[in-house]
């Protein structure tokens, strides 16, 4: 090998080795493959596990996918939890990173900012399908629809079906019930149920819960009788989150 040649090969190598240390894999807590972002944390929240709770519940009050709830507590399948126990909101390892504030070894203090100049907030683009949830999903209950769904609005996560006291709702998909109980404030007796590892249901403010967890239902199949427990008149409240974020149902549901 010649001079020329042996300069060349240790040229590339170095310039290998710098590439290489500026290339990191970051690998998301609680993500199960296939590019699943994992939910956003709540550093530094917890949550008191109460008589009743379950950790589908918690994960769909506190707008978390039940599996990195789980993972974030080294909680495995089936996901018992018990009353009393105190869950992590966030992951374990590492927390918020917090801004530098000044120089310790020179003591200067941080420069004043100016505030950025505000403008008129846009209006938020049409909400799109996040994905094709691979179900025929169906109508929960009859009825007009008399709310509906505004993304980031924690009141309107759903919609709001009018009907009269004792009316049939439905399940929307097969799936398995996961919650059956009335601990989630603002929900009034509800009816979670779990289609998929990314796809869940959940039906509010029933009147009576005709299902218990753990029970298997199919598509039409009636789960409850329609109230107004936890709300101003009879009616039911329909959401479907998509690993643990609401999202339209309208989206999903056939055009009517």
């Amino acid at each position: 090998m010649t001079k020329a040649t042996r300069a060349l090969v240790l040229s590339i190598a170095v310039m290998a080795g710098l590439a290489a240390c500026h290339s990191t894999v970051v690998r998301q807590t609680g993500s199960s493959g296939g590019g699943r972002i994992v939910s956003q944390p709540k550093y530094g929240q917890t949550v008191r596990v109460q008589r009743g709770d379950t950790l589908y519940g918690l994960a769909f009050r506190n707008g978390i996918d039940f599996r990195d709830l789980a993972a974030w507590n080294g909680i495995g399948s089936p996901y018992t939890i018990y009353p009393g126990q105190t869950l992590r909101l966030y992951p374990s390892s590492g927390g918020r990173p917090t801004a530098s504030t000044g120089t310790a070894a020179t003591g200067t203090a941080p420069r004043p900012t100016t505030p950025p100049a505000t403008s008129a907030p846009k209006p938020a683009p049409p909400q799109a399908a996040p994905v094709n949830s691979g179900f025929n999903w169906r109508w929960p209950a009859d009825g007009h629809v008399i709310g509906r769904f505004i993304a980031g609005d924690a009141t309107k996560q759903g919609i709001d079906i009018a009907g009269s006291g004792g009316q049939a709702v439905r399940a929307a998909a097969d799936g398995v019930v996961v919650y059956s109980g009335a601990g989630l404030v603002g929900y009034g007796e509800l009816i979670i149920v779990k289609h998929s590892e990314a796809w869940l249901s959940a039906y509010g403010h029933n009147r009576k819960r005709l299902v218990n967890e753990g029970q298997n239902v199919k598509a039409g199949q009636q789960i409850a009788e329609m109230g107004s427990s936890g709300a101003a008149r009879e009616m039911l409240h329909f959401e479907i989150r998509y690993n643990g974020k609401p999202v339209d149902p309208q989206l999903y549901l056939p055009k009517r």
